[in-house]
């Protein structure tokens, strides 16, 4: 596996919220339900998230940083490399010394001068190694799988409850946070298919879309509708109804209201970081009348 660092594409030095960030930005862009057409998308976007595995957290990324563990968080081997030496020569950092008679590769005295070479691997690998066993087996990854669930502009808003079924064909109830950004990778811990190898249950990482909501526009946490009035009501002023994620409200437009006006309803858009909530912008669609011959007379009188 690459480097953790390289493959989020920042730098060993970068701070745990630019970590996050990058890990974010790359996985709206790898997602497999974004790269359809691309075979080895699934393996790129499991990459990343083994990447952010290690280096998102914090104890793991010291242990990386310090050469503990390697890309894919397994232990490193820190023993000696090899056994084979020539006579007087090293192997993996232990000196051999053969003496004139054919004596004991381990000294003059040999494994009766109180060193066993049996100590020497059961430093290394433990009681297993002494005698003569094999070490437990690795147990292997459990697979991770994917998939995407729409929101309604509401709903990631307020936060909601859905019913969804997993690329498993599991159905499960899971909620979404009050507040959640489009392209938000979640992930679904032990609800993922079983490895066969270690029995353990892998994770499903769920990516939040947002559905376009046909009344609104989003400009960062604000929101911009527009709402028809009728002509008279644009000339004369009044009451009207605007649209909004949590329900309608009632607002007043003054006298002789035109389409170049805007108004502003505080703290009725999207809730952002930090808890800060956006605005909801109102524009104004005068209503021509379709016929209207006392009108027409009317602005023909006034043009005269």
């Amino acid at each position: 596996m690459r480097d953790p660092y390289q493959i989020l594409g920042v730098a060993r030095t970068a701070s745990e919220a630019d970590i996050k960030k990058a890990y974010r930005r790359r996985a709206k862009d790898l997602h497999p339900d974004r790269n359809r057409d691309d075979p080895k998308a699934q393996d790129r976007f499991s990459e990343l998230n083994g990447a952010y595995e290690i280096v998102g957290d914090e104890a793991k990324r010291k242990q990386f940083d310090a050469g503990q563990i390697d890309a894919e968080g397994k232990p490193k081997f820190q023993g000696f490399e090899g056994m084979g030496a020539g006579r007087g020569g090293r192997a993996g950092g232990f000196e051999f010394n053969f003496g004139q008679g054919g004596g004991q590769p381990f000294g003059a005295g040999g494994a009766g001068a109180g060193f066993d070479p049996a100590d020497i691997f059961g430093s290394l690998f433990g009681e297993a190694a002494r005698r003569g066993g094999r070490t437990r087996p690795e147990a292997h990854k459990p697979p991770e799988q994917s998939f995407t669930l729409e929101v309604t502009l509401a709903q990631a808003v307020a936060g909601a409850t859905r019913r969804v079924r997993l690329p498993g064909g599991r159905e499960v109830e899971v909620t979404i946070p009050e507040g959640v950004a489009d392209g938000k990778v979640m992930r679904l811990r032990g609800l993922g298919q079983t490895d066969p190898m270690s029995g353990q249950a892998g994770d499903v990482m769920m990516t939040i879309k947002i559905k376009p909501d046909p009344r609104f526009t989003t400009e960062g946490n604000d929101l911009r509708t527009r709402v028809a009035v009728p002509l008279a009501k644009a000339i004369l002023g009044g009451p009207l109804h605007v649209p909004t994620l949590t329900g309608t409200v009632e607002m007043k437009i003054p006298p002789l209201t035109g389409t170049t006006r805007s108004f502003r309803l505080r703290g009725k858009g999207l809730k952002g970081e930090g808890g800060a909530v956006g605005d909801l912008f109102v524009a104004i669609d005068i209503e021509m009348p379709a016929s209207d011959e006392e009108l027409t007379a009317l602005m023909k009188a006034r043009t005269e």
